[in-house]
């Protein structure tokens, strides 16, 4: 049995201690919204074969994915306020991303609506043009902040 014993103990004074963990990777926000336009997409997927198959499977595939993508751009919201006041690193430019994502998320809410209507009518073709636009938006949003964030980089 080994015994350990203490050389020397210091103390410092924890009004004057500030953490020295620095944050590593990609803001939690951005993995988040990631996750939620894969939800959206997802979403575009079962439409487009809700359109070619008209079984209600693909159409309750397509409700429940637009709610997980809309409950992870909520959860990325609140983690984007965390970033923020945590002061971590945000890519800039922020407001092109900020109005493009709250705009697909305002698109897919009402496209939840849209879906939860009864019928074929529901999808086909308002929910299937919904789920279009939120896509569009999503990827002319990604190319326009990418394209501010680095203007010599326009075709690539």
């Amino acid at each position: 049995m080994k015994h350990v014993t203490v050389a020397e103990t210091t103390f410092m004074d924890d009004a004057n201690s500030k953490s020295t963990a620095k944050a590593r990777g990609r803001p939690i926000h951005q993995m988040l919204v990631s996750f939620s336009a894969a939800y959206f997409a997802g979403a575009l997927v079962t439409d487009f074969v809700y359109w070619q198959i008209p079984d209600v499977l693909w159409e309750r595939f397509s409700i429940w994915l637009i709610t997980a993508g809309l409950i992870v751009a909520g959860l990325a919201g609140i983690a984007y306020v965390i970033d923020l006041a945590g002061d971590r690193q945000i890519d800039t430019p922020v407001w092109p991303r900020v109005v493009g994502y709250a705009l697909a998320v305002v698109l897919s809410l009402i496209n939840a609506f849209v879906h939860s209507r009864d019928g074929y009518t529901a999808v086909v073709p308002t929910g299937l043009m919904l789920s279009v636009l939120v896509i569009v938006v999503l990827l002319l949003t990604a190319w326009i902040a990418r394209t501010l964030a680095d203007p010599h980089r326009v075709g690539g």
